[in-house]
């Protein structure tokens, strides 16, 4: 059994992200990256539309998938889904890490039972702390609190998560140096990553490539940063070389 890590030579891994409405938008990306990327996020607008068939094919494809579901239910019903994803050949999966530590273990465990003693690679569990379109306001109004300090909130949640035996967490690049600083041993997934210059669109928090990874991130989520520019492939190829 293999688990979900960084290729040789690079700081932190880039996975760019499959936010599309099918299939056939998926595969005119993944063919317009080819080599550049051998990382893909499949989110919700993606598998809902195509199931658990476009992790099939992007395994087929040679990619590694992370599959962002972000669920947050009952731990048994969080453990079987685990568990599915996990049969379908998935490196990472997201799961709400504010659903509990019963929670997010059920997710490990079920990931573990998808594994099928090695008959497919370890899924990683990535407990979500603070969504990144979230600022302190937002997060205020949505808790029905008046002060909240998102970076206390973030390392709570990413305490957690590790005690869960959770493979990593998602955080802003702006609290990644703490969460790296506290727990040691959980991988970073960084998400709203932009490039110096770049637009930050819905996003209330990011920080570019360079930054997250010397920050201890690990993974890398890259959206229209390279799927909305002008040569996809130049602008993954710019972010890996600036990560090795």
């Amino acid at each position: 059994m293999t688990s979900p890590s960084s290729p040789a030579g690079l700081r932190a891994t880039p996975i760019v992200a499959l936010d599309v409405p099918d299939r056939r938008a998926a595969e005119e990306l993944v063919t317009r990256l080819g080599a550049h990327c051998d990382f893909y996020k499949v989110g919700l607008e993606l598998f809902t539309a195509e199931g658990p068939a476009i992790v099939a094919w992007l395994r087929a494809a040679g990619k590694r998938v992370f599959v962002d579901l972000k669920l947050h239910d009952i731990p048994n019903t969080v453990r079987g889904a685990a568990r599915s994803v996990a049969r379908h050949g998935a490196t990472l999966l997201t799961v709400h890490a504010s659903g509990g530590e019963a929670m997010v273990r059920a997710a490990v465990e079920g990931a573990a039972e998808g594994a099928d003693g090695g008959a497919v690679d370890a899924c990683g569990i990535l407990g979500v702390t603070i969504l990144t379109s979230f600022d302190a306001a937002g997060v205020g109004a949505a808790w029905g609190r008046t002060d909240v300090d998102v970076s206390a909130e973030v390392l709570r949640l990413a305490g957690l998560t590790a005690s869960a035996g959770a493979a990593g967490v998602v955080c802003s690049g702006h609290e990644t140096a703490a969460v790296r600083a506290a727990q040691a041993g959980l991988g970073i997934l960084v998400p709203g990553i932009r490039l110096a210059g770049g637009a930050t669109h819905d996003q209330a928090r990011v920080m570019t490539p360079e930054a997250a990874a010397a920050a201890g991130a690990r993974w890398l989520i890259l959206g229209r940063a390279v799927t909305a520019a002008d040569d996809p492939a130049a602008a993954i190829a710019a972010v890996r070389a600036a990560l090795s």
